[in-house]
């Protein structure tokens, strides 16, 4: 057997563990110093933005392409061998255009995806006003819908996953706190090999070991005598109450502009979100009430109806974006034969933990043929 242990149980990590309980061969262990997503994937609100990118090709765009089609194939999938029900908005994403944007720009995007085996659809103001008439449009050109595209909760989908897994055989060991690491004392052209991970419980034996801590990754690399700088950027969301829903119609996509989402949960619920607040060192910020004001503000300046909504809820998580490099970071450790790295998905983590997952599979696949 193929001993990999995963340290790391938000989205990203329970997603891995899912992928590789279904390879035969391996026994997976996952670590993590708290319980699952409790870190960034715990405070995400799971839009999943994928045909709806402004990329038109290239590697992100077919990690993103790929998680959607992943996530359509493992919600009803996971919700038959777990019992639980995944809140999943396959609805589709609405995204406002305002004065100033270029339509064109979407229009010519449009044609792309549809070579691509995708589908956008560019609405004038008279398509919003027809079919989402609680929208103020008094600074909106026109939107872009991607039916396409989702939404789902990311709490519940890495209960799932953590579920499913554990009903393969993978085992989980939370309130597990990551010490130090064991390498060989030789190392060749293709690095050193971790041999064991310790914690305060006890020691982990390991022939891959796959670190998914988004920033708590950042001290054990450092203690592998590698730089890797992940910066904290906070964000907030909130949960509000409608007496009624907006839309009756049952159309009820998620609709997002000027970078806020407003997010349909049913029954007049919807959560709005989320701040992007930058440090100014490497020092996390702290949650900032004007900041989350202005979001509210945001969208009720496209939502009017909001401004009488009730507060159900407030909460924030930090998130892993990399210093001087694109996000996400999967790749092998350098200087390291078994150690992979699949961090610093920055606002992405949900989007793209299935795609993630797909990659750090096919690695350890590839490096237990080389063997």
């Amino acid at each position: 057997m193929t001993r990999v242990v995963v340290v790391g149980c938000g989205i990203i990590g329970a997603a891995i563990a899912y992928e590789l309980s279904q390879v035969s061969g391996l026994l997976v262990t996952v670590l993590d110093r708290q319980l699952p997503a409790q870190a960034a994937t715990g405070a995400a609100l799971g839009v999943l933005m994928g045909a709806i990118s402004q990329k038109p090709e290239g590697n992100s765009l077919r990690m993103r392409l790929t998680s959607i089609q992943r996530y359509n194939d493992w919600v009803p999938r996971l919700e038959s061998v777990t019992g639980l029900s995944i809140p999943f908005n396959r609805q589709g994403i609405l995204r406002l255009c305002f004065e100033g944007e270029d339509l064109g720009y979407w229009k010519t995007l449009a044609e792309i995806r549809q070579q691509q085996g995708w589908r956008l659809e560019i609405g004038d103001r008279a398509y919003l006003s027809s079919r989402y008439p609680y929208l103020n449009l008094e600074h909106v050109i026109g939107a872009v819908y991607s039916p396409q595209d989702r939404q789902l909760d990311p709490t519940v989908m890495t209960l799932a996953l953590v579920k499913a897994a554990t009903q393969n055989g993978v085992q989980f060991a939370f309130n597990e706190t990551v010490l130090e690491t064991a390498f060989d004392s030789l190392s060749d052209s293709t690095g050193r090999h971790c041999q064991q991970v310790f914690t305060q419980n006890g020691c982990y034996p390991a022939d891959w070991l796959v670190i998914a801590a988004g920033l708590g990754s950042t001290p054990l690399i450092s203690a592998m005598r590698h730089r890797l700088e992940l910066r904290p950027v906070l964000g907030q969301a909130i949960q509000v109450q409608l007496p009624t829903p907006l839309d009756y119609s049952g159309l009820q996509p998620v609709i997002t502009g000027d970078d806020t989402h407003l997010v349909p949960l049913g029954g007049g619920s919807y959560w709005i979100g989320a701040t992007v607040e930058f440090p100014q060192a490497l020092v996390a910020p702290s949650p900032s009430e004007t900041a989350l004001e202005a979001v509210r503000q945001r969208a009720i300046a496209v939502c009017p109806a909001l401004a009488h909504a009730t507060l159900v809820r407030t909460w924030s998580g930090l998130r892993p974006r990399p210093e001087g490099r694109p996000a996400p970071i999967i790749e092998r450790l350098p200087g390291y034969r078994n150690v992979l790295l699949a961090t610093g998905h920055y606002r992405n983590g949900v989007l793209l933990a299935p795609s993630t997952a797909e990659r750090i599979r096919q690695a350890i696949e590839a490096g237990r043929s080389e063997v």
